[in-house]
Formats: C-alpha cells, structure tokens, sequence
C-alpha cells in the first residue's frame, strides 16, 4: 500500500516539515479548481436551463415572411404600408390546409411600442391574437387576482416582469404609445401572464402585452398581414413531416420563397452552441490560474530538492534506486494537488451554488450529472498539473550524483 511506502512517508513528512510553504503553493490549485469547477457549472445549468424552456415549445412551429419589402415610410410591423410586412390571408389558408388536424393554427400580430403605467414608462413588445387562441399557449398568474383571458378590445394581458416592474394588480389601467403622444389609447389589465422565460415560439410575453387582434389592427392597421404564424402539433413526433407539407404548400418557387420555417430544435442548437463557446473560452481563462499554479508547484518542489541534497546523496550511495528517489518527490507533487484539488472541490461546491443562484435565478439544475461533474473533473486536472510540475524536480533529484551531493555544504 502506498501509505506503508517509506518514500511516501519520507514525502508526507517534507510537506509537514515546510507546511506553510507547502499550502501557499497549494492555494493556487484550490484557485484553479474552483474557476473551471465554478464556471463549468454556471454555464452548463444555463444551457439545462435554456434546454429545458425551449423544449415547452418544442411542439410548435414557427413561420414568419422570409422576406420583408420596406413600404414608403419604412417597415412597422402589422402596418398596411407594404404589401410584404407579413404572412397574409392566402398564405394563412394554405399553412391550415397543410396543417389539417395535425396541429392547431394560430397567427399572431406584433409590434414593439412604448407604454405608461400610473405615468411611468416603458417599453415592450405588443402581441395581437385571437382571444380564443390565448389560452392554448398562454396562461394567467392569478396571484396578481383574478384574470381572463377572453379580453375585449378594452383590455390587455401583461407579463410577468412588466407586472413585478410596475407592482401591477388586475384593473390597472395602461396607456399604450410614445409617453410624448398626444393621443395614447387607455386599456384595462385584464391579467397577468405566467412568466416563459427563453421560449422558440417566438412569443416572448414577459416583458410583453397581449391585446385583443381586432383593437391590434384597428391601432396598427395590416389587417390580415400577420408577423407570424405559429403551428402547434398534436404529436412533435410529426413535426418535420408538416413542415414539410406546409413549405411545400406556401413556398412554390424555391428561388424566392415567402416563409421561413423553424423549431425549438434549430434554436436549441444554436442558443446551445453559443453556450458551450462561452463557457469554454471562461473555463479556459480559469485554467490561467492552474498554469500558475504550475509555477508554483515548480517552485517549491526545486526549492524542497535543493533542501534535500544531503538527504539524497544519503539514499542513492546506500542503493536506493533513481526510481524510488523520483517516486519519492513525485509522491511530494501528489500530496500537495490532492490538499488543494480537495480544499477546491469543496470550495467549488459552496462558491458555483452561490454563482449559479446570483446569475441564473436558479439553482434546479446545480445536481444535476452534466453539472457536478465538473468538479471532479476539476480535481483530477489539479491534481495531475501538480504531478506533471514535479517530475523535472523528481528527475533532477534522481540523477545527482551520490558522492557530490553528500558533500555539498547545506
């Protein structure tokens, strides 16, 4: 076993002889380990986070114009000023005929615009829809009271974070437009939206409003020139079939097509692939660290042979072998990675929860495998970056020769 070794023992005891020494050079392990562990851990619950919010819509299908004419006085979408500002009436009648009894068809009016609440401002995005469409992808908060979501042409529904910004209840009353607009129209909070998070349906309510489609277009004008068409199917299992059967039917010339379709599989890839660059490029920063911790691993495992030189002229003339004399110093390396790989593991437990509570909001995902793998694996780099720092120190302490080592003066 390695704890009867003699060399292992001869190397414990050099650590607790320069016990000080030993731990300064060990903090900069417990450094490194934290920063990959803690990082690592950040961005994997984001990407769990962003995986798991995209895939509540992972039934649904996202179609919007694929090209956008300006008109005279520049795109606004759902104004009438251009023939191409979005999927029309035609095209809606060939995305449900694609569709059939696959799926549920629902067109959606937006536009982004400036609101007033008890004479405060903000900015959000507005979503026209059918009210009889609102409650198959939407649903109320009823701790802001009691809401609906069958609203009139008065009434709008708000999310979650304009209703926590704002300390808003049902009955509020909001005026939609510029707060420098003469003529802003005053409409009735009818309810207060669950919060989504990043969702692929291209309906982001949480800092959004929700009002009835016929007050939409009566607003904005472009009637029946919707910014989108969502699809949601009845099995996502089919998803790719109707796609296909939907571009088939809308996009007749290939060359110039007028929808794009996606999904939250696109996204998810993309929004994933983004993920994973920063979290390498911040992992990668921390591993700084570990390099100079290398240094100083290096350091002090010179500075302990250089102490040593009698010690180990002593044991090469009586015969102990060049590889045990290595393994001696290498046992040396171990010891000090394996303190700060073990100080930095249960540091990176304590400091990636905190860090993962502070940026995400959330720590649901911090147990999961893929995030607390991590900090082994943290470990295991520390650890072998201080074997790897001791082994020209080793070599170096293994190759001296016996007789001029003794006599070299301390």
């Amino acid at each position: 076993m390695i704890k009867g070794d003699i060399f292992f023992n001869l190397a414990v005891r050099s650590v607790r002889i320069n016990f000080l020494r030993s731990m300064l050079a060990a903090i900069g392990i417990v450094i490194g380990v934290v920063a990959i562990s803690s990082m690592g851990m950040l961005g994997t619950n984001m990407q769990l986070e962003v995986k798991d919010q995209l895939s509540a819509s992972a039934n649904t299908i996202v179609i919007t114009p694929d090209v956008v004419r300006l008109g005279p006085t520049g795109f606004v979408p759902g104004s009438s000023s251009s023939s191409s500002t979005g999927i029309d009436k035609d095209d809606l009648a060939k995305i449900t005929m694609a569709t059939g009894s696959n799926g549920t068809v629902i067109p959606i009016y937006s536009t982004n615009t400036e609101f007033t609440i008890n004479s405060v401002a903000g900015r959000g995005s507005v979503y026209g829809l059918n009210p009889l469409d609102i409650p198959k992808f939407l649903s109320l908060n009823q701790s802001y009271g009691n809401g609906t979501t069958d609203i009139g042409a008065g009434e709008v529904l708000v999310g979650a974070e304009i209703a926590q910004n704002f300390n808003l209840k049902v009955g509020t009353r909001i005026r939609i437009g510029s707060f420098n607009s003469a003529s802003r129209p005053e409409l009735r909070i009818a309810g207060v939206l669950q919060p989504r998070g990043t969702v692929a349906d291209g309906v982001s309510t949480d800092n959004g409003i929700v009002v009835n489609n016929n007050w939409y277009t009566n607003q904005y004008g472009g009637e029946d020139e919707w910014s989108q068409v969502n699809v949601i199917v009845n099995d996502v299992d089919n998803i790719s079939d109707i796609e296909s059967m939907i571009s088939a039917k809308v996009n007749t010339n290939e060359k110039t097509p007028v929808i794009r379709i996606r999904d939250a599989t696109s996204q998810l890839a993309t929004e994933t692939s983004a993920l994973s660059t920063v979290t390498t490029f911040i992992m990668a920063i921390g591993g700084i660290s570990l390099l100079v911790a290398a240094v100083s691993i290096f350091n002090v495992m010179m500075m302990s042979v250089s102490e040593r030189i009698q010690e180990i002229g002593i044991l090469l003339s009586i015969g102990t072998e060049k590889g045990e004399v290595r393994r001696m110093f290498l046992y040396e390396a171990f010891i000090l990675g394996l303190l700060g790989a073990g100080v930095g593991g249960a540091c990176s437990l304590a400091i990636g929860y905190t860090v993962v509570e502070a940026m995400i909001g959330t720590t649901a995902y911090f147990f999961e495998p893929a995030s607390i793998l991590y900090v082994p694996a943290a470990m295991l780099i520390g650890v072998v970056v201080c074997v790897i720092s001791g082994m020209y120190p080793a070599w170096r302490a293994s190759n001296m020769d016996p007789i001029d080592a003794i006599r070299s003066e301390e």
